[in-house]
């Protein structure tokens, strides 16, 4: 079932351009498609999507997390007069309330405040699986997950897919090996300073997609983690976005001091924290960006191909 309340804000979005919120039922299965529904235009096919440029898009800890990829995708896309990418968003409000939960569950004074149940890793991959599945039957000749945490299980999900399944993590890593950047210290690696939640950091895919391109990947050492990371996460969640911003601003600092080229900000709480113009956010980057960047990119030329 698609709610067509959340495609109001894509005023450039024809037709073709579906932003679809899939309601499913607690085993993570999706409601069978209607033939006819006019969603696609296309009423002798099941699928959503004809274009051979379709992306299928699977949401993660939150649908305003989602949203905020599509905004940089849409506006990515349309720029010089072309046309929007056509996609459909596959979401499941019962998976984010899982991700959010088993995400906050490193962060001591939440944890504590919150009930928490050890998550169901395989039930996460199948809840993932079903909806790339249901994204490939719906026509996406290409998938994208914009969620930090769900990346944790990007191996296990994307096995088998019949169309390419975009990870975050290397896009971020061939964007900087593309920039051609030169080490800050002579003689020194290319340093990139790492800064995400326990739960992204522990998962470990950003540090083995940029060490397999020759990167020395910096982590926020444990106390700057304690007494910086997750207290200004914990400022976010309590609304206090002054003292988020003032510990957020000493993490960078710290990393900064160590050489780096830039710093990769894993986490959506993080990079909504500093105001855009601030000159410490200047030297970071948002792995959304280059998975938004990446996505346009397998369009333009799987639209040459056609």
């Amino acid at each position: 079932m698609f709610d067509r309340s959340l495609a109001m804000p894509f005023h450039t979005m024809n037709p073709f351009h579906i932003l679809g919120h899939v309601n499913t039922d607690e085993s993570g299965k999706f409601p069978n498609s209607k033939k006819g529904s006019g969603l696609t235009g296309r009423d002798s096919s099941d699928s959503l999507l004809s274009q051979a440029n379709a992306v299928g898009i699977i949401g993660g800890i939150s649908v305003i997390s989602a949203s905020n990829f599509l905004k940089k995708l849409v506006q990515g896309s349309s720029q010089e007069g072309n046309d929007c990418i056509p996609f459909v968003l596959c979401s499941n409000p019962i998976l984010n309330k899982e991700l959010l939960s088993h995400e906050r569950n490193s962060f001591p004074s939440l944890s504590r405040q919150n009930e928490s149940f050890p998550l169901d890793h395989s039930a996460v991959v199948e809840n993932l699986r079903s909806k790339r599945l249901f994204l490939e039957k719906s026509g996406a000749r290409c998938i994208v997950m914009p969620c930090h945490i769900s990346h944790s299980w990007h191996d296990e999900v994307s096995k088998g897919c019949s169309v390419p399944f975009l990870h975050m993590g290397k896009c971020v890593a061939m964007e900087l090996k593309e920039a051609k950047l030169k080490p800050l210290e002579a003689g020194s690696p290319l340093r990139i300073g790492l800064l995400a939640t326990n739960a992204t950091l522990t998962a470990g895919f950003y540090q083995e997609k940029l060490q397999s391109e020759g990167f020395e990947v910096v982590l926020p050492d444990k106390a700057t983690m304690e007494h910086a990371v997750i207290p200004a996460i914990e400022a976010v969640n309590r609304k206090d976005m002054e003292g988020a911003q003032n510990l957020l601003r000493i993490a960078l600092q710290v990393l900064l001091v160590r050489a780096l080229n830039t710093i990769i900000l894993a986490s959506d709480d993080m990079h909504n924290v500093l105001p855009q113009d601030d000159p410490l956010l200047k030297k970071c980057i948002d792995p959304m960006d280059a998975l938004a960047r990446s996505a346009i990119k397998w369009v333009q030329t799987a639209g040459k191909g056609t």
